[in-house]
C-alpha cells in the first residue's frame, strides 16, 4: 500500500475506484466498504484508493475542540496496511479545504487528480462546504464527470446500526464489550511507558505509567479494566487503572498498567494495550492498605476471566 500525504502527491496514471471518509475506528461498516473497494478494483482492473483526512474535520470545525477519536492516525494506517488497498491518501484537512464546494472537490480532486471511475461510499457520507452534498448529489454529478457511484447501506449488529459515534459512546461509558463487537476487534490504547511515583511497586503492584501523545485519542471512563498486551512477542494479561487515584489525592489523570507475572524494565517502550472489559469504577479507599486489598481482589477477578 502506497501512502500519500496529500491529494496533490498522488501521481498514478491508472483510473481508480475510490472511497472517501474519515473511517474512525474502521468498524464493521467501514470494513464492508473496503471489501467492496478491493473486489471492485480487481474486477475492473482499476487502482483502489482510500481518501481520508487528518486532522479529523470535526477537530478543525468544532469550536470547542473537544472531539475524541477511536484511532490515532498511526493506528488507522496499521489497520489498513496489508488488506489489499493500492493507495492510501491522507489529505490535510484545514479551514481552506473545508470551504471547497462539492463541485470543486469532485472536479478538481476526484476527477482531475484521482482519475476516478467508480466511487464506493457509505450511505450517510456528506461532503463539500458545510456538508452541503449527500450521496444523492454525488450520483447526480456522476453522469457529468463520467464515473459511477455505489452506495453501501448501514451495517447492523443485533439490529443496531453500527457507527463511529455509537462506538465512541460505548468507550466513554466503559462498555468495551459493545465497542469491541461493533469494531470487530478489541479497542486498543497505545502509548509510551514513563516514570511514575513508584507507589505501585511499594505495595507489590508495580505499574507501567502510559503516556498517550495524541490528545485527541479517546480513553474509557475512569475505572479499573482487564487488559492484555504483547511485549517481545509474548502475551501478558493484566489490569489497568484509568483515573485520578483519589486514595492518594492526585489531581492528574493517569493510565497505569499492572501486568501479571511480569518483571522487566520497559521504560520508554511503546506498548499497545488491548482493553477487554471493565472490572469496576475507580474508588477512594480509607488507606493504602485498603487499596492493596482491593487490588488483590481485582487481580483474582481477572485471573478468573483468563481461566474461563
Amino acid at each position: 500500500m502506497k501512502i500519500y500525504r496529500s491529494i496533490e502527491d498522488y501521481n498514478q496514471d491508472k483510473r481508480s475506484v475510490v472511497t472517501i471518509g474519515t473511517f474512525d475506528g474502521l468498524h464493521h461498516g467501514h470494513q464492508k466498504i473496503f471489501t467492496r473497494l478491493i473486489n471492485s478494483s480487481k474486477s475492473r482492473d482499476l487502482s483502489s484508493v482510500v481518501l481520508t483526512f487528518f486532522p479529523h474535520p470535526r477537530i478543525i470545525l468544532n469550536k470547542y475542540n473537544d472531539v475524541k477519536m477511536i484511532d490515532t492516525l498511526d493506528e488507522k494506517i496499521l489497520h489498513l496496511d496489508g488488506i489489499g488497498i493500492d493507495s492510501l491518501i491522507i489529505h490535510p484537512f484545514d479551514k481552506n479545504f473545508s470551504l471547497l464546494t462539492a463541485n470543486q472537490f469532485i472536479k478538481d480532486f476526484l476527477v482531475e487528480r484521482l482519475k476516478v471511475k467508480h466511487i464506493i461510499i457509505g450511505y450517510d457520507h456528506r461532503f463539500g462546504k458545510g456538508r452541503e452534498a449527500s450521496v444523492t448529489d454525488l450520483k447526480n454529478y456522476a453522469n457529468e464527470y463520467d464515473f459511477t457511484v455505489e452506495e453501501i447501506k448501514a451495517q447492523e449488529i443485533e439490529k443496531i446500526k453500527v457507527s463511529s459515534t455509537k462506538i465512541r459512546n460505548s468507550i466513554n461509558d466503559g462498555d468495551l464489550k459493545t465497542a469491541g463487537k461493533y469494531l470487530g476487534r478489541s479497542f486498543k490504547l497505545t502509548g509510551k511507558v514513563i516514570k511514575g511515583d513508584g507507589l505501585g511497586k511499594k505495595i507489590n503492584y508495580p505499574t507501567a505509567n502510559i503516556f498517550i501523545e495524541e490528545k485527541y485519542k479517546i480513553t474509557p471512563k475512569d475505572g479499573v479494566y482487564f487488559i492484555k498486551t504483547i511485549i517481545k512477542n509474548k502475551i501478558y494479561n493484566g489490569m489497568m487503572n484509568i483515573g485520578h487515584r483519589p486514595t492518594i489525592g492526585s489531581n492528574d489523570k493517569s493510565l497505569e498498567v499492572h501486568l501479571f507475572n511480569f518483571n522487566e524494565d520497559i521504560y520508554d517502550h511503546v506498548i499497545s494495550i488491548e482493553m477487554i472489559s471493565k472490572i469496576r469504577d475507580e474508588k477512594k479507599f480509607a488507606s493504602i492498605e485498603g487499596l492493596k486489598k482491593q487490588l488483590l481482589k481485582d487481580e483474582n477477578y481477572c485471573l478468573k476471566l483468563i481461566n474461563k
